[in-house]
């Protein structure tokens, strides 16, 4: 028997689900993991998958040490499943290895894919009839996407998207032969097939109409043209391109006669207006031109001769040393050739090189982009590339301008560049960007500094006839200022702001200033005099602030923050802020203020020359208290199960941030957290292990209720670093890390660290933190389904809650066990539970837990068929969320609304429940968000 199954030739197929027979006898292939790396081997048709690439493909991302291991033991099982009796660790000679590398030895027969490969490519080389024929059986190999079912989320991996590209184009070669030949009946199912795969294929859809039309359903394709029109407006804000309008156009031009005549008789006034395209108001977001341009005529020239020239120009690159007026010629000259851009401009400040880690993401401008394109929020993909693809195709069929100011690198923008049309991008950044000059379109402009007559023009236009009247003193000042625009800017500023001071006196001034900005050599050494001269304004309280600021966290901070490291009051801390703002030395925005980079560089030297280490340590120390004692404060009013114990009153004075509320506490996290992990990340370091613990845990609340789950993960991990031998503090890191890997689906790793948790709380003697590790276990159990397990856990929960008196956690574990009571189909039991567990949190004031209730009580519901209950009941339980401003929980409900109108057959209303959870968590991480886009897809 094993030698009839040695010789036994095996086949395999890719195009669908992945299987594989032995003669007629189907191969079993193992877990998903095993499936999917026969997939990728199958998808490269016997060429070489490095192991590598199969890590990648099994862990999209943090693969464990033992990943390569795992790997060759899959390959190695793989190996015994298509030669059994193979020794372990033995080659075999079906999946072979070459050095770090896999590939199948595999016949063109044996493989679906070179079978349909085969014959395209002999469809290709005939015409008529038997070409269309060719291209039928090719096409009739498909059984679905390719490796359809293996990957979670609907995402595929890029070999199983190119595979399926060669599908879609087999098919609109097929409909062109078919079109051709006359007989598109032959292949009018696979076109179909393929134009709801594919709904925002222009040419497929183009070609839909066509072969419909040709098949006499001239009103059927006309009804598709309306649906996929609506479709491209609603979902990517663009009107159909000229395949699709000219395919509209044949079908209303096409008469069903054999003769070939032409006529629009039959096709009605609601057609045709169905057909007509519409669009927004172009976007209008150029910052002000500014009054006072002057100069830069030699690059203002350089740019239109390359807008002028026979190749097209996509991208104008403006780049050049701090302070040397870039985005103000960007603004400029983005003004002047406003009216050759019909279709509008947008504007994004990349923050490339801000302090504080608070540089936009491409995916943040993309997003922004979109919304301002009309793509509404829930269309708008959640990967990059799909964010850009989108952008493209949108600019594709428009003349905008788009200024990217701040950018940091080319990988910050190149996913902001059109690709085809006559979009045109104007981009700045402080330093050269390396790659602009290799990719088409894109072309660097290097700005200078000021010749010393534009700089003599720039204040003349800014000081009048004060310059006119002394020009030799507007020539030292002009040195002084080593012709750089912003410090140019800073004197006019401040002279025009001191009418009594003249500029002999202005230019005596710089020349007896003796400090510099060190960090930027030679050719501005004497921007350090230019700020200075503003700083020798300020008060000395006002100056002392000034350079305490740089040891902020972040590049930008609130009144309250700034009062905490000055020690100050806020009243005070306020009155100084407003006279730094005075001297342009912090710019106000939001509630927070800012420093320029170059100002903060300067004060950066001014704190170490004139600050004592133990003042400037004094200074942080007193900012570290202040958000560790604001995120304790703040994380009360969002409920937390197991509330954080109460920090230390401040040695230096220092209080923190006082709430009146959820909404207070939620607002002050999402302003704050670029700080408040920041901080975590560094109070280790300076012999702080617990504010970065207990900032940390203070946070869980906000990060589950906004989904952003993987910075749940990293700050919780970041945490726990620090807890050093602090038992207490790793059980709870454990749990807080095991809830994030709950909600980012990892259940294995959030049970492990449940365990952890459990043990040491156990250890510990605290019954209470036990029970909520012991009832988190029990809902990993009913994710998995094991409801008995659930159950067991759950009571064992609810034992330790009653014995410690905490009726909020014992109601918890109710819930669960009458969660776990529905899916056993023991109805009547579990309503009775989830009615007792709501009084029960209604009591408590429990927002959470209300509306947690109140979801699971209307699934309930909706299982015995009750659908007025159950449609009343979620709809309360979204109101409850959405006060609380829990977008995650709020989206479960509207996904579960969505379900269940899907299982009783209406999709409209199951689409709008869907595309209402998906605006829940725009702007999230939510792995959520790619499910429901999914259900949107194959619900159409």
């Amino acid at each position: 028997m094993d030698r009839i199954e040695m010789t036994t030739p095996l086949s395999f197929a890719v195009l669908g689900p992945v299987r594989a027979w032995r003669g007629p006898s189907e191969v079993d292939l193992g877990t998903r993991q095993q499936r999917l790396i026969l997939a990728l081997l199958l998808a490269r048709a016997g060429g070489a998958v490095s192991v590598a690439e199969l890590v990648d493909l099994l862990w999209e991302s943090d693969p464990p040490p033992s990943a390569v291991n795992v790997v060759h033991r899959h390959v190695g099982m793989l190996r015994r499943r298509f030669e059994p009796g193979l020794p372990t660790r033995a080659a075999g000679s079906v999946l072979i290895r070459d050095g770090a590398e896999y590939r199948l030895r595999i016949d063109g027969e044996a493989l679906d894919l070179l079978r349909f490969r085969r014959l395209v490519a002999q469809a290709a080389a005939r015409s008529g009839e038997p070409a269309v024929e060719l291209y039928r059986e090719a096409l009739a190999l498909w059984r679905d996407r390719c490796a359809s079912g293996l990957q979670p989320g609907g995402r595929a991996h890029p070999e199983f998207v190119a595979v399926d590209g060669e599908r879609f184009a087999a098919v609109r070669a097929a409909t062109d032969a078919a079109l051709r030949a006359g007989c598109v009946h032959a292949v009018l199912p696979a076109i179909r097939l393929a134009a709801e795969y594919e709904p925002l294929d222009e040419a497929l859809q183009a070609r839909l109409l066509l072969a419909l039309a040709a098949d006499g359903r001239r009103a059927e394709a006309l009804a598709a043209y309306a649906d996929i029109e609506h479709r491209l407006a609603d979902e990517l804000g663009i009107q159909p391109g000229g395949d699709l309008r000219a395919a509209r156009d044949s079908v209303l031009d096409h008469d069903a006669s054999s003769d070939g005549s032409r006529s629009r008789r039959g096709v009605s006034r609601a057609e045709l207006e169905l057909s007509q395209p519409t669009r927004a108001e172009p976007p209008a977001q150029l910052p002000a031109d500014h009054p006072h341009f002057t100069g830069r005529r030699d690059v203002l020239a350089a740019a239109e001769e390359l807008l002028a020239g026979e190749r097209r120009t996509s991208a104008l690159v403006i780049d050049g040393m701090p302070g040397v007026g870039k985005t103000t010629l960007a603004v400029h000259l983005a003004h002047q050739l406003a009216a050759r851009y019909p279709d509008g401009q947008l504007h994004a400040d990349l923050r490339g090189f801000d302090s504080g880690d608070s540089v936009m993401t491409p995916a943040e401008a993309l997003r922004g982009f979109l919304w301002s394109l009309g793509v509404a929020p829930a269309a708008i993909p959640a990967e990059l590339h799909a964010q850009a693809g989108l952008y493209r195709s949108i600019l594709a069929e428009r003349r905008m301008l788009i200024l990217l100011d701040n950018c940091r690198d080319w990988d910050q923008i190149r996913h902001l560049l059109p690709g085809t049309g006559g979009s045109l991008v104007i981009a700045t950044s402080r330093r050269r960007i390396t790659g602009v000059a290799g990719q088409g379109g894109a072309h660097p402009l290097h700005l200078d500094l000021l010749t010393h007559a534009e700089a003599r023009e720039l204040l003349t236009r800014r000081l009048g006839d004060a310059a006119a009247a002394d020009p030799a003193a507007v020539d030292e000042i002009i040195a002084r200022c080593g012709r750089l625009p912003l410090a140019l800017a800073l004197v006019a500023t401040r002279s025009v702001g001191r009418p009594g001071l003249s500029l002999p006196a202005v230019a005596g001034e710089l020349a007896e200033a003796d400090g510099r900005l060190t960090g930027f050599g030679d050719t501005h050494a004497d921007l350090e005099a230019i700020f200075s001269w503003s700083y020798r304004a300020l008060t000395a309280d006002a100056a002392r602030l000034f350079r305490l600021l740089p040891l902020h966290p972040a590049g930008e901070l609130s009144a309250e923050a700034a009062a905490a490291l000055g020690g100050l009051s806020l009243r005070c801390a306020r009155g100084l802020l407003a006279e730094l703002g005075s001297q342009l030395l912090v710019q106000p925005g939001n509630g927070r203020w800012r420093m320029h980079d170059l100002l903060r560089a300067y004060a950066v030297e001014l704190g170490e020359e004139h600050d004592d280490a133990a003042e400037r340590d004094a200074a942080v120390e007193r900012v570290y208290d202040y958000y560790q004692l604001s995120a304790y404060a703040a994380h009360l009013p969002l409920q937390p199960q197991v509330p954080l114990p109460e920090p230390e009153p401040s040695e230096r004075g220092v209080t923190g941030r006082g709430f009146t509320g959820r909404a207070d506490a939620m607002a002050w996290f999402a302003a704050e957290q670029r700080v408040l992990t920041a901080i975590v990340a560094r109070a280790k370091e300076r012999g702080r292990p617990r504010t970065a613990w207990q900032i940390a845990l203070a946070l869980q609340n906000f990060f589950q209720d906004t989904a952003q789950f993987r910075q749940w993960a990293a700050t919780m991990s970041t945490g726990l670093a620090a807890t050093g031998d602090d038992p207490a503090a790793q059980a709870l890191l454990h749990r807080s890390l095991a809830g994030a890997c709950y909600f980012l689906a990892d259940l294995d790793r959030g049970l492990s660290h449940l365990q952890h948790a459990r043990a040491l709380f156990e250890r510990l003697g605290r019954r209470n933190e036990q029970g909520h590790a012991e009832n988190n276990i029990a809902e990993i159990r009913l994710d998995q389904r094991r409801y008995h397990e659930a159950i067991r856990h759950a009571e064992a929960a609810r034992t330790l809650f009653r014995a410690e008196g905490n009726v909020r956690g014992a109601t918890n574990a109710l819930l669960v066990i009458a969660r776990a009571q529905g899916w056993l189909g023991r109805h009547a039991e579990a309503l009775g539970m989830f009615v007792e567990a709501r009084r029960q949190f209604e009591a408590l004031g429990d927002l959470h837990g209300t509306g947690t209730t109140q979801a699971w009580l209307a699934h309930t519901y909706s299982m015995i068929d009750d659908v007025p209950h159950a449609m009343a009941t979620w709809q309360q339980a979204i109101d409850i969320f959405r006060d609380a401003r829990a977008t995650h929980h709020t989206a479960e409900v509207l996904v579960s609304i969505g379900d269940f109108h899907s299982a009783n057959g209406d999709p409209a209303l199951a689409g709008q429940a869907w595309s209402e959870a998906l605006a829940e968590l725009d702007g999230t991480d939510s792995p959520m968000a790619r499910r429901i886009r999914d259900r949107l897809l194959w619900h159409r």
